[in-house]
């Protein structure tokens, strides 16, 4: 049984057992989690299993969640399966995880329990005050395989809800952020059903999240991701934020990167980082 997200790990000592040798690749990585670790103590290693973006982003959100997003509080949200089903036709052919070929009012009523799950499982934990207890609730969950691969459906889902928004504003005129027009500018994605097709559909199964689509995460989440990516350490892709220009009252998250394609967590803030 494997963990989906292991226990703290001091971030320097995890280093050290990673990355022994003299190359030059391991000399950057030692330096990038020396730059980690003046402002966090410890690491958690996310389970690799092409979800891991999800995962570290979300239970980043989690454990730090004060309240419900508004965006989660919204009468409209649960209906989002049912409108947007009812305007697109080829959503029909959204993949539901190991059960391909669901008929469309499955799809409809399954991804409307995804989203409702979701909006429980964050205001449950937003309520819990105590940090220990809070973080208890979070590894409690993130332990249940059946309600973790759920909500991944859940943030899938708002990610092409957002794409169809972002492609519908551009067509009409209206501004739309930089990344939206590199997302439709890949060959694979033209337009929000290629890339249902083409990218949604195949996360978690054949491949994980591309640096376009981080951005597209943070959008539908309204949070700004904040990930430090170790092999561009010496450089100013160092520190990168999903999106580059983040609304000030969005919510941050940090994840750690050695390659943009595997997302682990650091955890526990230095003090005099926190003042």
């Amino acid at each position: 049984y494997k963990l989906s997200v292991s226990p703290e790990m001091d971030i320097m000592e995890y280093c050290r057992k990673e990355w022994r040798g003299n190359t030059p690749a391991a000399k950057r990585m030692r330096k990038g989690y020396e730059a980690v670790a003046q402002k966090f103590a410890s690491i958690r290693r996310i389970r690799g299993d092409n979800y891991c973006a999800f995962r570290a982003t979300l239970f980043q959100a989690l454990s730090q969640a004060t309240q419900l997003p508004r965006w989660l509080q919204s009468e409209d949200f649960t209906m989002l399966p049912e409108n947007l089903l009812s305007k697109y036709d080829w959503i029909k052919q959204w993949q539901l995880r190991q059960k391909p070929g669901k008929r469309m009012g499955e799809i409809r009523d399954e991804i409307k329990e995804y989203l409702i799950l979701l909006r429980k499982k964050w205001k449950n934990i937003s309520e819990i005050k105590d940090p220990v207890e809070k973080q208890e609730a979070c590894d409690k969950l993130f332990k249940n395989e059946e309600e973790e691969y759920s909500l991944y459906e859940a943030l899938k889902f708002l990610m092409l809800n957002t794409a169809i928004e972002l492609y519908n504003a551009d067509k009409s005129g209206k501004r739309v952020p930089v990344f939206s027009w590199l997302l439709f500018a890949r060959d694979t994605s033209s337009n929000p059903c290629q890339l249902m097709h083409n990218h949604l559909n195949h996360i978690g199964h054949s491949g994980g999240l591309e640096q376009v689509e981080m951005f597209l995460l943070a959008y539908a989440l309204q949070y700004t991701i904040q990930v430090y990516r170790l092999y561009k350490h010496s450089t100013d892709e160092f520190i990168t934020l999903y999106p580059n220009d983040p609304e000030e009252d969005w919510p941050v998250v940090t994840l750690i990167t050695e390659d943009d394609r595997h997302y682990n967590i650091p955890v526990r803030m230095c003090q005099e980082t926190m003042l």
